[in-house]
Parts: C-alpha cells; sequence; structure tokens
C-alpha cells in the first residue's frame, strides 16, 4: 500500500511507523489516521512482526488534530461522521504492543494518540498537553480519560483545564511516560525495547498486554480472575514449555509463538 501521510518500515520483527507531515508539525488528520490504522491492523496480521513503534520528528510527534481541517465542521458533521471512533480507536484494537517513541510536540491529538499506544518513551524535549480548552472545545480522542488515569486527578485536571504544557521530566515523575532518554538515542531505545518484547512468545506478550489493560479499565477482582485465567490458559502452549525448559537447561529460548 502507497501512503501519503506516514512513512512505514521494519526492523527485524518490529514494525515502525512514522508520521510523516512536517509541514503541519504532523497535525492528525483522517486521511493521517486512516493511513496509520491500515498499517497498524498489516502489521498485527503480520506473524513476522512482534511489536509496533510509531513515532513522528524531532521537532513534533504530532502537534493536535489538524484544527483547519476541524474549524468548519458542524455538530452534524462530527455526529453522523463517527469522527474520531471511525479510525482513531481503531489503534485500541491492535493486539501486538504499541510503543510511543516521542520527541518534541505531543499536544491535543497528539498526547492522546501518544496515550493510545501502550507506553511511551520521551526524549528529553518531549513536551505533552491538552490545550483544547483554547480552542473553546474539550479533548476528544480520550484525553479527559486516559490523561487522568495515568497522571490522576489533580494534574489531568491542571492540564485541562490551563492548557499548559508538561515537560518530560514532569511526565516521567507523573506516570504517563515510562522513560526519558537523550533525543539522539530516541529510535535506538525504541526499537531496543520493541526488539526484545518481539524476541518472546507472542501468545504471552498479547496475554500480559490484555490483562494490564484489563487493570486500567477494570475492578481489581475482576483483573486479578482474568490474569490467573490467562496465566493457566498459557500453560497449553508450546511457547510456555519451551520457555520453562530453557530456563531449567540453562540456555535461550527458542519461541515459536505457538
Amino acid at each position: 500500500m502507497t501512503y501519503e501521510n506516514i512513512l512505514v518500515s521494519t526492523e527485524g520483527a518490529v514494525g515502525i511507523v512514522t508520521l510523516n507531515r512536517p509541514k503541519q508539525l504532523n497535525a492528525l488528520n483522517d486521511a493521517l489516521m486512516d493511513e496509520l490504522g491500515a498499517a497498524l491492523k498489516a502489521f498485527d496480521a503480520d506473524g513476522n512482526i512482534g511489536c509496533m513503534i510509531i513515532t513522528g520528528s524531532e521537532k513534533a510527534f504530532a502537534a493536535g488534530a489538524d484544527i483547519g481541517a476541524m474549524a468548519t465542521y458542524t455538530f452534524s458533521d462530527v455526529y453522523k461522521g463517527d469522527y474520531i471512533t471511525r479510525n482513531w480507536e481503531l489503534i485500541r484494537t491492535i493486539r501486538k504492543p504499541v510503543i510511543a517513541a516521542v520527541s518534541g510536540f505531543a499536544l491535543g491529538g497528539g498526547c492522546e494518540l501518544a496515550m493510545m499506544c501502550d507506553f511511551i518513551i520521551a526524549s528529553e524535549n518531549a513536551k505533552f498537553g491538552q490545550p483544547e480548552i483554547k480552542l473553546g472545545v474539550i479533548p476528544g480522542a480520550g484525553g479527559t480519560q486516559r490523561l487522568p488515569r495515568a497522571v490522576g486527578k489533580a494534574k489531568a485536571m491542571d492540564m485541562a483545564l490551563t492548557g499548559r504544557m508538561m515537560d518530560a521530566t514532569e511526565a516521567e515523575r507523573a506516570g504517563l511516560v515510562s522513560r526519558i532518554v537523550p533525543l539522539e538515542k530516541l529510535m535506538e531505545e525504541s526499537l531496543a525495547a520493541a526488539l526484545m518484547i518481539a524476541g518472546y512468545s507472542q501468545i504471552a506478550v498479547m496475554a500480559a498486554k490484555e490483562s494490564i489493560n484489563r487493570a486500567y479499565e477494570g475492578t481489581l477482582s475482576d483483573g486479578v480472575m482474568f490474569e490467573r485465567r490467562m496465566f493457566h490458559a498459557l500453560f497449553a502452549t508450546q511457547d510456555q514449555k519451551e520457555g520453562m525448559a530453557a530456563f531449567v537447561e540453562k540456555r535461550k529460548a527458542n519461541f515459536s509463538h505457538q
């Protein structure tokens, strides 16, 4: 497939999607989100791919949704067209892990896209924010829901109501970002993490992702029971037998993803 708004590549068992609207600081429009969804679905269906990375440029992961495109929309336009839900939410259906490698601005929809990923690795110059209040609206792609779950109510309220930006240090301290790396090492570190994940059993990795999402979205008792059953189920896989045999035999496991 030919893409106009993203660049797609692979590195070993890792699929990489680079947002590519540099003149617009990677502002997210419908065309870009359609392409992003298609690329992620293709990687998810590829048995040779075990993990994905979404990244942008050094200056901007994504500076937000495309305001120029949205400015003239009416309620009828966005409601009937199922704006955001139709294509942005597709990322939630991806079963393999998706890492956001963020440098520069991740604002509005850019911050929300990063939060839809499974975790964020940020460069030292990364800045996060939900400035929609300055435009007379509120976050519409999960910003009022995922942000408080990541950083707590107080910081989420602060960011959504004032529109201020959070730098990488504060974002890591607050729990939004998993780690901070030097700008020049962002892709190297992100790729190393993705390759490590891709080297494990795809079944176990997907089960871990699904179980953590249960914790994120549900109650503790339901989450623990889901985790327990997934843990039990993995004993029916070849990878569990291989992984434990390799440990006992003091050798590297050779997972078949079966």
